[in-house]
């Protein structure tokens, strides 16, 4: 029996599924993938595996994870970190409290949004990508949107800005070359008759940096044009001015597009990620002209790409703490300006570890190439499969033969537990 209760079987008796799966009662599981585990374990001829097969299963769960990699924005830790809980509760989701009438979801969000980025309006759907989507099948479907070929990027998961427009229904109109595209390009393609233009599309190569003998228009050449001008941001900068910030902007976004600069330019719309900068649950935000956020709003493909409840109330959470002007209360610009004296004034929580300097990134697809100095402890050897294998995993870098946690992505309430999983792993 001992050796049930550790999920082992007798080799010399037939193993029973049921028997097999109660022994695995030590791990959080609903019985019937503990009943999973164990028959695939049976199935294979090794019941021993059930236990490791079960705990497969629940490392496979969301479940919360510490950040020791200083990518702040990592994408597959869930990007910007975004402390939101709330009760079992109705909510005025589509009731206007005024009247009693059926209300717009996007009413609350849409006003709040606007305002922290300087639009007449806005609205929120469940990525970026279906932001730009929605967009181009709104003002532009069966027709051109104008694009630099500079600008024909590939975001995350493999989608890229051609496929984007493609499934939206308007026709890709390709114009300059890779590295330099000038305004005159945009002009000639806008001149030629048999061109139907509804939009000029720029998109902030977020993810990438081109450099070396280069030429771009600016936001405010493309916006003289003529047609709307639809500027896709992508990583969420509401203001470069940073007013939420005591210090103001830090100077690694100095290149960085900002939603209500490019809507003073001229930009029409700007769309934007709500997971990266912005600091934000997953979503998609459109900004701009009032009448060009209706027409989308109105768009059919505007219901399929709703968000529900959860991610406007976490987001209209967000959007206040910039309406405060309250960067502490937006989790990724706590971290990112954390100067390293304040990172330095909580190592007496990893006495007895080696101290290293070390750089952080934003990551997420934004900044390219930005690095900000960052201090972090570290551990002969690599320890992370032991540290992602902890009750609340901690997801480390190996670099140079060591086990680095870098303290600017890990909570201050998490030193003591960190530093604990750390000396536990230099034994």
């Amino acid at each position: 029996m001992g050796d049930l209760a550790s999920g082992a079987v007798p080799q010399d008796q037939p193993p029973s599924v049921d028997r097999l799966a109660r022994s695995l009662a030590h791990i959080d599981l609903p019985m019937p993938l503990l009943v999973d585990a164990a028959r695939s374990a049976i199935a294979d001829g090794d019941p021993n595996s059930a236990a490791e097969r079960a705990r497969s299963i629940k490392q496979r769960l969301l479940a919360p994870v510490i950040n020791g990699t200083g990518v702040l924005l990592h994408t597959n830790l869930g990007r910007a970190p975004l402390p939101w809980s709330q009760t079992a509760d109705y909510s005025n989701l589509e009731v206007d409290l005024t009247t009693g009438d059926r209300g717009d979801r996007q009413h609350g969000i849409g006003m709040l949004l606007a305002q922290a980025c300087g639009a007449e309006a806005a609205m929120v759907v469940n990525n970026c990508a279906a932001a730009v989507m929605l967009v181009l099948a709104a003002l532009a479907q069966d027709r051109m949107a104008v694009v630099s070929r500079g600008e024909l990027v590939e975001i995350g998961g493999g989608f890229r800005v051609p496929d984007v427009m493609a499934w939206s229904g308007a026709q890709l109109l390709e114009v300059g070359t890779t590295n330099r595209t000038r305004r005159s390009d945009y002009a000639a393609a806008l001149a030629d008759p048999r061109n139907d233009v509804a939009l000029v599309v720029q998109v902030h190569r977020s993810n990438f940096r081109l450099l070396g003998y280069t030429e771009t228009p600016s936001t405010t050449e493309l916006a003289q044009l003529g047609p709307p001008l639809l500027f896709n941001i992508g990583s969420g900068l509401l203001d470069s001015r940073c007013p939420w910030l005591s210090g103001g902007p830090p100077p690694w976004l100095d290149s960085e597009p900002a939603a209500r600069q490019s809507i003073e330019a001229g930009a029409s719309l700007v769309t934007f990620s709500g997971d990266k900068l912005f600091g934000g649950p997953q979503a998609g935000i459109i900004a701009g002209r009032a009448e060009l956020v209706e027409a989308c709003r109105k768009h059919p493909l505007a219901r399929a790409l709703r968000p529900g409840s959860l991610v406007l109330a976490a987001l209209q959470n967000t959007a206040l703490a910039y309406l405060r002007q309250d960067g502490e209360a937006v989790d990724f610009w706590r971290m990112a300006v954390l100067s390293t004296d304040q990172l330095r004034n909580r190592l007496d929580a990893y006495e007895g570890l080696r101290v290293t300097d070390t750089s952080s990134t934003p990551g997420g697809g934004t900044l390219p190439g930005v690095e900000i100095k960052s201090l972090g402890v570290a551990v002969a050897g690599d320890h992370t499969k032991q540290l992602r294998s902890l009750p609340r995993p901690i997801i480390a870098r190996v670099c140079d033969g060591e086990t680095i946690v870098d303290l600017r992505t890990v909570h201050p309430v998490d030193d003591i537990e960190v530093a604990a999983a750390l000396h536990q792993a230099a034994v």
